[in-house]
């Protein structure tokens, strides 16, 4: 939205926040922000939120669209309204969320679908599957892509080493970055990292770089069993400086998600100057093209064999690191923008 407010100052944006939000986040003069209650943070404040203080303060600012970049809309309005549906995986993985959360969102993503005018969403993959599971027009779907911050670029050797004094990290290390959570695929990765060691017993080390999100408990009994467990660096949270850094100087990113709608941390690290493995499902061969090593989420085997391939075969690594230069500039967040407010105006403008 920071591109958008910018790019059109001839239009006014009110800011919806259910909370106190950091001012970094009025990006602009002709952004106004508005602070509605009570907080979200639970389905039934979710319907609360949406069905009646947005729709009042919609009416209130006299809106002509409704940008809602959360999945999220109001059925309570009459205000035009894009809906960015970033993925559906609940859909695909109803287990990996709460009970209460998967009934309201199998119950009202249909019908916030539906309702909406247009609908963005970040791949073609994601595209395809709204239109099959919801039986949404494929005319009424843009694809608007994601991409990367600044900060992920190649980093010197001083960057690099700054970052793995700060974490401790000894020796090379392969990396995943994301939220510790079902989806993410953590259990195989910690598998398919003691498979590796096994056949390579040197001091490679594997870098996770993510809080604990929700049903984490899985992934971590796995940890704990693990042969080479010393050999694991959690980092939690980081801030996009250090993130940036650590993918710079590691191997390879290991992103073997179960499903996604698209995966930025795979262009955040072509961005880096970093190989990629990921999974062969869902969006990621659409975001990766050519430029990564692509497995199958649920086999240990092809992980390991990867890991091990990109750790021997320096040419495999050359190529992948210039063919990830080449694919990234498939989307960045400027692209991202311009295709979102294009979106927008076949709305106003259609």
């Amino acid at each position: 939205m920071l591109r958008i407010t910018r790019n059109h100052p001839e239009h006014r944006f009110f800011f919806f926040f259910d909370r106190k939000f950091e001012e970094e986040f009025v990006f602009s003069k002709n952004v106004t922000p508005l602070i509605l209650h009570p907080q979200s943070r639970h389905p039934v404040l979710w319907y609360w939120w949406f069905e009646q203080a947005v729709p009042a303060a919609l009416k209130k600012v006299n809106a002509d669209l409704f940008i809602s970049t959360d999945g999220f809309l109001s059925l309570k309005t009459d205000v035009k309204t894009l809906l960015v549906i970033h993925d559906i995986a609940f859909e695909h993985f109803p287990q990996h969320v709460g009970m209460l959360t998967r009934k309201y969102l199998q119950h009202y993503s249909p019908l916030f679908a539906k309702r909406a005018q247009r609908i963005a969403t970040v791949s073609e993959f994601s595209k395809q599957d709204i239109i099959r599971t919801y039986g949404i027009e494929q005319s009424k779907i843009d694809v608007v892509g994601n991409g990367a911050r600044e900060i992920y670029r190649p980093k010197s050797e001083l960057e690099i080493a700054a970052a793995r004094n700060k974490f401790g990290i000894s020796g090379a290390y392969f990396m995943y970055a994301g939220a510790i959570q079902p989806r993410k695929n953590l259990a195989n990765i910690f598998h398919a990292f003691d498979a590796f060691k096994e056949k390579n017993p040197g001091n490679v080390q594997l870098v996770i770089a993510g809080r604990k999100a929700w049903k984490f408990k899985e992934a971590l009994d796995v940890y704990e069993s693990m042969t080479n467990k010393a050999d694991v660096l959690f980092t939690g949270h980081l801030s996009s400086e250090d993130l940036a850094s650590l993918m710079a100087g590691a191997i390879a990113l290991l992103y073997v998600s179960l499903f996604e709608g698209f995966g930025i941390p795979i262009i955040e690290a072509m961005n880096c100057g970093t190989p990629v493995i990921t999974s062969n499902v869902s969006s990621m061969p659409e975001v990766a093209g050519d430029a990564a090593l692509l497995v199958q989420p649920e086999s240990v085997s092809e992980i390991a064999e990867a890991m091990e391939k990109i750790l021997k075969d320096t040419m495999l690594r050359k190529d992948l690191i210039e063919k990830g230069f080449v694919q990234k500039e498939k989307f960045s967040w400027d692209k991202t923008a311009d295709a979102l407010w294009i979106s927008a105006e076949k709305i106003l403008y259609q």
